[in-house]
């Protein structure tokens, strides 16, 4: 059985990480490790996150030796991996049980070593865990195909559905950049010549804002993706600009979920 690797990053996450914790353990799939950087959080998140290594050995939490934002906890994640392969879960959201084993079914069928799935969205006050999640109609849908030309027009990868495989891309690490990281990873894969598959079933919950609601979170995101096209791709102005419009399209529509 291939061992995954779950990278989490955390940072003040007492709230929710139980419960996204306690999704990836409840895994039909067993065979996996989670390796959760703390990012100098001032709330009770590393307390919770030893004592849940205390219960499972598969748990292990790693403080950050300084602040250093989410790409950079999951960085220091990646380099403990061990794993065939390599996931994300941020420490809000949560897996649904048959997540793993059902895409690492998908990436073995298919061959492809980066793959992502559909995944739902939930209110941001959900209070309940993974294994007794009902679904909703508010579900972001993956395509089937994607490859680096797609990608550029639009992020189509949903972080926490993520899963690529080690054994053929080796480690791969997220690019320093203060946000889009995760985006930017992908786009590195694909560069190489990787594209991507899509599992349609949705096997993830997302925690979100209302339906209807562009949170200012996403707006911010623009200059930060403005910055990834001309300064990480080298795309012109002309593609970076439809690259943008893009993006924003993408949020307007997902927003709307």
């Amino acid at each position: 059985m291939p061992l995954v690797s779950v990278v989490m990053p955390v940072y003040n996450s007492a709230a929710t990480l139980g419960a996204a914790i306690r999704s990836v353990l409840t895994q039909t799939h067993s065979d996996l490790e989670l390796l959760i950087t703390d990012d100098q959080s001032s709330d009770d998140s590393m307390d919770l996150l030893m004592e849940y290594a205390r219960q499972d050995k598969r748990v292990l939490p790693k403080s950050a030796p300084e602040r250093g934002g989410a790409g950079r906890a999951r960085n220091l994640a990646i380099e403990r991996a061990r794993g065939d392969y390599v996931a994300f879960l941020d420490s809000d959201d949560m897996w649904l049980p048959e997540k793993a084993e059902r895409q690492l079914a998908f990436a073995a069928a298919g061959s492809v070593p980066l793959t992502f799935t559909s995944y739902f969205k939930m209110d941001a006050d959900y209070d309940g865990e993974s294994t007794d999640f009902i679904p909703n109609g508010r579900v972001v849908r993956a395509r089937e195909h994607v490859d680096y030309r797609a990608m550029l027009i639009q992020d189509h990868i949903g972080a926490l559905t993520a899963m690529y495989d080690r054994t053929v891309l080796g480690t791969r690490l997220m690019p320093e950049m203060r946000k889009r990281q995760d985006y930017a990873l992908w786009l590195s894969i694909m560069r190489d010549g990787a594209d991507a598959r899509g599992l349609p079933e949705p096997l993830a919950v997302y925690r979100a804002h209302q339906a209807g609601s562009l949170s200012s979170n996403k707006l911010s995101l623009i200059p930060y993706n403005w910055e990834l096209y001309r300064e990480h791709e080298g795309l012109s102005v002309p593609r970076a600009t439809r690259a943008l419009a893009g993006a924003v399209w993408q949020s307007m529509r997902n927003s709307r979920i």
